[in-house]
């Protein structure tokens, strides 16, 4: 093999960035060649969708920024923060100081339901919830929580992470890294009822048996499910033990019924939507009863249903998160690709232009798919470099010597330490003990970060 020395940037500091630029680290350095990683993100933090597109109430999730922090503090990959390629610098930009750039901005907006009413006052899109609670910078502090019955539409683990947290007491987040200012609104919560609906049976949900599991373990909340929703039900020969967990787990709180907990949370199944109602904000729900025919297909009844609520989330997945400069399918929300390689309108490879992650497929998989999906890019970007195909950097200098040039302020491993560690400090001085509380602020987070630059300067 040609010995390699590549300079590489990845566009996105989430899972899909991180492993691609660990999975390149290792392929060019176990063939002996040498390679020059950037991994930029438009947040001062690294982490992406796991700091803030996950529920903080999920313990298995420190395993995997634990995970992480190892590739990233292992040095082979530097991490500017703060940086928004498309605004502080460009494709070309990227294209002139690196033989290849990949992109993994993922998908952090929410996908359409386009029924009527849903642009009325109280409907809401789950990503946008999702990092409030999370604390994302570029979010409003403050979440209107005044509705006492709430639809979630959606059968996927977003639905359930949105139902659980609107369904939860607030004293029960005070032990998570939720920031102060999203406790300070749970407490003043008005939900009493959180109805999820599918469009689909019990037996055709995408989320997972632990994320059903956790929904049964939340303090003072009724699970309720409608015997209707269950009539018939049978599992199909050879159906996989994700599957049979699920059943079990459903039919367990079927047979326990309810408590009289304070909070309600309803599953409904069989649920098409079709309209939001409600004149100045929203009112209630429509909903078209379907049914499975023999081969499995769902169709609709004909019979409506109308649910009050006043408040919807739709959790409906995710839509890509396009780069100014590249490619984009509007239609699939995803850069367009062949196996990672970025394709013009013509099915053109466009050379030394990359993509991984949710950008590439489509917001769909866990995180093993996001490993193997960066497996795939980078052994194209590989063989591609063997080949000849990327063109050298035309520009010899240091990307940080342009962004002090335009006065960007950028942010740094060792900043992201310092404001890890800024974070854990404020969790330890909290009335009630925490591992973090995280700072929300984008310029708070910046200045932290910046805090020993600054100094040096």
């Amino acid at each position: 093999m040609t010995s390699l020395h590549l300079r590489v940037a990845i566009v996105g500091a989430g899972p899909a960035g991180i492993y691609a630029g660990n999975i390149l680290a290792h392929s060019v350095s176990d063939a002996g060649g040498t390679v020059v990683i950037d991994l930029f993100d438009s947040l001062p933090a690294p982490y992406g969708l796991i700091r803030y597109g996950v529920a903080p109430d999920h313990p298995r999730i420190k395993g995997i920024v634990n995970s992480l922090h190892e590739m990233l503090d292992a040095g082979s990959i530097r991490f500017i923060g703060n940086v928004e390629v498309g605004r502080d610098l460009t494709i070309d930009d990227l294209q002139e100081r690196y033989d290849a750039v990949i992109l993994a901005t993922g998908a952090i907006r929410d996908a359409a339901l386009d029924i009527p009413g849903i642009d009325l006052p109280g409907s809401h899109g789950a990503a946008d919830f999702v990092a409030w609670f999370d604390g994302h910078p570029d979010v409003p502090r403050e979440w209107p929580l005044d509705a006492a019955a709430v639809a979630v539409v959606g059968n996927g683990n977003v639905a359930l992470d949105v139902a659980r947290m609107l369904a939860k007491h607030s004293v029960d987040l005070r032990s998570t890294e939720v920031p102060d200012n999203v406790l300070a609104g749970l407490e003043g919560s008005a939900v009493t009822d959180v109805h999820v609906f599918g469009r689909r049976g019990p037996l055709d949900v995408k989320f997972t048996p632990i994320e059903l599991r956790e929904l049964g373990e939340v303090r003072d909340v009724d699970i309720v499910l409608a015997d209707e929703d269950f009539a018939e039900l049978e599992l199909a020969a050879g159906s996989s033990n994700q599957l049979k967990v699920i059943l079990r787990t459903f039919q367990a709180w079927r047979t326990r019924g309810t408590t009289g907990a304070s909070r309600r949370l309803h599953l409904h199944f069989w649920h098409a939507p079709v309209s939001v109602l409600g004149e100045e904000r929203v009112e209630g729900m429509r909903f078209e009863r379907t049914a499975a025919d023999a081969d499995g297909i769902v169709r609709a009844t004909g019979e409506l249903r109308d649910i009050p609520v006043q408040a919807v989330y739709r959790a409906v997945g995710y839509y890509g998160t396009p780069v100014a400069g590249a490619p984009f399918d509007a239609v699939r929300g995803v850069i367009p690709n062949a196996q990672g390689r970025v394709i013009d309108a013509a099915a053109n490879a466009l050379p030394g232009l990359y993509a991984t992650g949710w950008i590439k497929r489509g917001p769909v998989g866990l995180i093993g798919h996001t490993k193997s999906d960066a497996m795939e890019t980078i052994g194209h970007l590989v063989a591609d470099a063997i080949a000849g195909v990327l063109a050298a950097p035309a520009v010899d200098g240091d990307v940080l010597d342009l962004l002090d040039e335009r006065d960007i302020a950028f942010t740094t491993w060792d900043g992201w330490l310092a404001l890890d560690a800024h974070e854990r400090q404020l969790g330890a001085a909290h009335t009630h003990t925490r591992e973090r509380v995280k700072v929300v602020p984008r310029d708070e987070q910046v200045e932290i970060s910046r805090a020993d630059t600054l100094a040096l300067s």
